[in-house]
């Protein structure tokens, strides 16, 4: 712990400059934060580029900034004092290297606690914590949830367009948010921590327009950062299981009105389930939704998770009429909030069934 008196300055559109003050650094990696989503410590920074990682700090007094970095753009979901919800307290942009951002100020005396979400995928950048800076002592995290889903996808479980207006709209960072997705809403339903791992995109065997051919979604889930495929994530990095995956994949693989070899597709969907089946046990659920591009899709996906032979595998399909084409879609197309509460309205019953967590009588969002 080292005390120390710097010059802080805000994000966004707040004054650049604010009083000195007399705080507290704390390292990043300091076990009293608590890191959801698959992350890398080296020394006192912690990195991370997937969609949907997000922080908790909770520390005594009024002020609390971090000094962070970005190799890009990537955008931010900040709450204060509460949980994560569909409206965010704050939205803001990280582009630069060694910036000092504050996260909260002018708070009450007591205990608070920040929680902060990166809301782009790795495209967007990858993002680096140096440490913090609090007025009073950092806290012990207060824990997490008895429940954790996890779920792999492409654009849909990345957020994009969720906050754009028309589906003519170009795809633009600043309205891609996975907080408003149906992975983000149906966690918030069940009251679960979740993680991300997706990219817009991307195939189980062929990515949108054949691009990049041969390296796909089973190739990334690998890694532990979405833009690098040298690093290897082992299940032993992150400190949860999940109690259930969710896989939401194969849009791309039929995209531009094209539809892979079924063998092909089918021998690279088992090695994705035998891959979650590895990292987190055989009596792992997984969950496999096939999207409404086309009629096909369910049964590429169904016939895969027979072909599989691997156990607790239940398999659901979308059709066309899950949302309307008009003020249900954002940018290119995408699934806005809208459309995602009616997917996340699909698939929450079937979680249910799956995990054997009550459904209550409470909204969607």
């Amino acid at each position: 712990m080292i005390v120390l008196t710097v010059l802080a300055f805000a994000a966004g559109s707040e004054a650049a400059a604010k009083k000195t003050k007399e705080l507290v650094q704390t390292p990043a990696s300091d076990s009293r934060i608590e890191y959801t989503g698959r992350v890398l410590s080296e020394g006192g920074d912690v990195s991370y580029d997937w969609s949907g990682v997000y922080f908790r700090v909770r520390f005594n007094g009024p002020y609390l900034a971090m000094k962070c970095s970005d190799t890009k753009n990537c955008w931010f979901n900040l709450w204060i004092d509460k949980e994560m919800g569909p409206k965010a307290d704050r939205t803001f942009l990280v582009a630069a290297k060694d910036t000092v951002i504050v996260l909260a100020e002018g708070l009450g005396k007591g205990e608070h606690e920040v929680i902060l979400q990166k809301r782009t995928e790795g495209e967007q950048g990858r993002f680096t914590v140096h440490h913090f800076l609090s007025e009073g002592d950092l806290l012990q995290a207060r824990g997490r949830r008895d429940r954790h889903i996890e779920f792999i996808g492409d654009s849909y479980t990345c957020g994009y367009g969720t906050e754009s207006g028309d589906k003519n709209d170009p795809f633009l960072a600043e309205t891609e948010n996975c907080n408003l997705t149906y992975a983000a809403i149906a966690s918030r339903y069940f009251g679960a921590d979740f993680n991300l791992v997706s990219h817009s995109g991307q195939g189980i065997c062929r990515n949108y327009d054949d691009f990049r051919p041969g390296y796909n979604m089973p190739d990334r889930y690998s890694q532990i950062f979405d833009e690098e495929k040298e690093s290897v994530w082992t299940p032993d990095m992150a400190p949860y299981t999940p109690d259930l995956v969710v896989i939401y994949l194969c849009t791309n693989d039929f995209s531009t009105a094209r539809q892979p070899h079924e063998t092909i597709f089918a021998g690279r969907y088992i090695e994705l389930l035998k891959k979650v089946k590895a990292y987190y046990g055989e009596d792992t659920p997984i969950l496999c939704i096939a999207s409404n591009v086309t009629p096909f899709s369910f049964d590429y996906i169904r016939n895969a998770c027979m072909m599989s032979g691997l156990s607790n595998l239940t398999y659901v399909g979308l059709t066309s009429g899950i949302h309307n084409y008009e003020d249900d879609l954002g940018a290119s197309w995408h699934p806005n909030y809208k459309g995602h509460i009616k997917v996340a309205s699909s698939v929450i019953p079937y979680i249910s069934t799956i995990t054997g967590w009550e459904m209550e009588p409470k909204v969607y969002e």
